[in-house]
């Protein structure tokens, strides 16, 4: 899909020749400066009740006199920020997308600037609208036609808008991979199919991929990992991918992502109620994959490095058993008293082979913990990180990019509750502050190196009738590793 800017004043938008216009107003809108024909259709829609100021509501007219495209929707934004601009624009192509519109344009009338923000905003609700999954579902709707996006705005911010729209579109690429990934049952994107993805990325941006298997994970001495592993028939896979977009001398951003491709619980079986959606506990390694994809598509100057850790974790005669004691890379040792607490145990490893790339920073995305969800539930991922710089540049990063997360803590004294009789540590604690002596744990492997935990247990994936992952954290990750950039 093109995204494109183009400048043309409210008054102007009816001259506009397109499939569709959607005109974004909210309460503060003057329609007399949508000129006579909008401005007069919207005065009667709105004597006539027909439509409101009221976040959500669109009002439909097809071939309207007066105006050059063919289909007109007008959508209701709740204010004039990103956040309600992209609920309303999300709307606003809900109601074309499904017909013959291949080209639309969005004009924003708003009572506040149009500015870069909504232009990201923009581009983020029209991929979020015409995305079907159809990889498992040759009975899902056809992927919507659209093809061309205009995005109108007056002379002053076009520069700004552009921009935008270029991040936006790699952002959504990102987005887009971490969906599709996320949404594939587990027989359709095992350890070996996620190392292909990579593989995949790598050819397409000039990433370098290499993958390890279980001989070399052995030879490594990633005892935590393959004690996860060990009951599954699945291969596991740890998977690097390097993107240099900086000079070799600058310390790169290493990015973990927990790779658990099907989540039983293992010996401590999850009930059965909705252990379908465990295919979604790799959601931390989509992220990776497609913030990787986002920040090579958009040419970012610094370097990432991308750690997935992936396997299953199954049941069987093979399976760890609670109260197994494993050695981690690090040479610490882990008394496993829940093999449902496994994630951690895969990423300890990874985040200790991170040491070898000297890094400026690592973040680990996993969909850790319940106990997260029901700190935060579904609006915010958990963030957790000791560098107060570091913490408030990924707050900054997730409010720019509508991907918001919120600080958590870190007092050594939760800590305290992973004690073990018979190793360094337990990998669980009792329940109360699940997610954060979580954190906790994956900590007493970051003494080398600056550190940040993102818990997406609620965010990366929804239930219910609207089933389906969201591609979330890429928008956060995104947006903060390209402003790191500069």
């Amino acid at each position: 899909m093109d995204f494109e800017v183009v400048q043309a004043a409210p008054g102007n938008w009816c001259e506009a020749v397109c499939d569709a216009l959607l005109v974004v107003v909210d309460e503060h809108t003057a329609p007399e400066a949508l000129g006579q024909v909008l401005g007069g259709a919207l005065k009667q829609a709105l004597a006539d009740g027909d439509f409101a100021f009221k976040a959500g509501r669109t009002l439909y007219l097809h071939h309207p006199g007066g105006v050059k495209a063919a289909r007109v929707v007008f959508a209701a934004a709740a204010s004039a920020a990103p956040k309600a601009l992209r609920a309303a624009v999300l709307a606003g192509v809900g109601a074309v997308k499904g017909g013959g519109t291949r080209d639309l344009l969005v004009a924003a009338a708003l009572g506040g600037p149009f500015g870069a923000a909504h232009a990201q905003a923009v581009v983020a609700a029209v991929h979020d609208a015409v995305y079907v999954y159809r990889h498992t579902k040759p009975s899902a709707n056809e992927v919507p036609k659209l093809q061309r996006v205009r995005v109108a705005c007056g002379a002053d911010q076009e520069a700004a808008v552009r921009s935008a729209l270029v991040r936006g579109e790699a952002m959504a690429a990102g987005v887009a991979l971490a969906r599709e990934l996320t949404n594939r049952p587990a027989n359709h994107c095992t350890p070996s199919d996620l190392a292909g993805e990579a593989r995949r990325l790598g050819r397409e941006h000039g990433l370098h991929v290499k993958v390890l298997g279980r001989k070399e994970i052995e030879a490594l001495g990633m005892g935590c990992f393959l004690a996860v592993a060990q009951a599954t028939h699945q291969p596991p896979k740890f998977i690097v991918l390097e993107y240099r977009g900086a000079p070799k001398a600058d310390r790169p951003v290493v990015l973990v992502g927990k790779g658990i491709t099907f989540d039983t619980g293992g010996v401590s079986l999850k009930p059965a109620a909705d252990m379908d959606e465990m295919k979604s506990d790799m959601g931390g390694a989509a992220s990776v994959l497609g913030t990787l994809c986002a920040v090579a598509s958009a040419k970012a100057r610094l370097n990432v490095i991308g750690l997935i850790p992936s396997c299953e974790n199954m049941p069987g005669g093979a399976a760890v058993k609670p109260g197994d004691v494993v050695t981690s890379l690090s040479g610490q040792t882990v008394e496993i008293l829940n093999t449902d607490a496994e994630g951690r145990l895969i990423l300890c490893d990874a985040l200790t082979y991170a040491e070898r790339f000297k890094p400026a920073l690592v973040i680990d995305i996993a969909t850790l913990t319940g106990a997260c969800v029901i700190a935060l539930g579904h609006l915010r991922s958990g963030m957790f990180c000791a560098d107060d710089a570091v913490a408030a540049a990924l707050l900054d990063a997730g409010e720019a990019a509508l991907d918001p997360c919120w600080r958590m803590p870190l007092d050594d004294e939760y800590g305290e509750a992973l004690k073990s009789n018979f190793a360094d540590m337990a990998n669980v604690g009792p329940r109360a502050a699940g997610a954060v002596t979580a954190a906790m744990f994956l900590k007493r492997y970051t003494a080398k190196f600056p550190w940040a935990h993102l818990d997406v247990a609620g965010v990366a994936f929804k239930g219910g009738t609207n089933k389906g992952a969201t591609g979330r954290p890429v928008p956060l990750l995104t947006q903060f590793l390209l402003a790191r950039a500069g």
